[in-house]
């Protein structure tokens, strides 16, 4: 899985690092890790480093962004 989403990632934002975070927001994959099972978040929307409004009461992510992760999606 890592592999392919460094190739797509490579392919669509070259010389951009592909990097783990630590979400500590829930997600579905509480019941899945709680099984046993390995569960990985990805996010293909690009943010303005700038202007990040995560869950304010404005929280938006600009349109272009969002047609980019759908084909990042895709193509992973």
């Amino acid at each position: 899985m890592l592999a392919a989403l460094q190739r797509v990632a490579a392919e669509m934002w070259p010389g951009a690092p592909v990097i783990p975070e630590m979400e500590t927001g829930a997600s579905d994959s509480k019941y899945t890790v709680a099984a046993g099972i390995p569960s990985y978040g990805i996010n293909g929307v690009g943010i303005d480093q700038d202007d990040i409004r995560a869950h304010g009461k404005d929280e938006r992510v600009r349109a272009a962004p969002t047609s980019t992760a759908s084909i990042f999606y895709y193509r992973f």
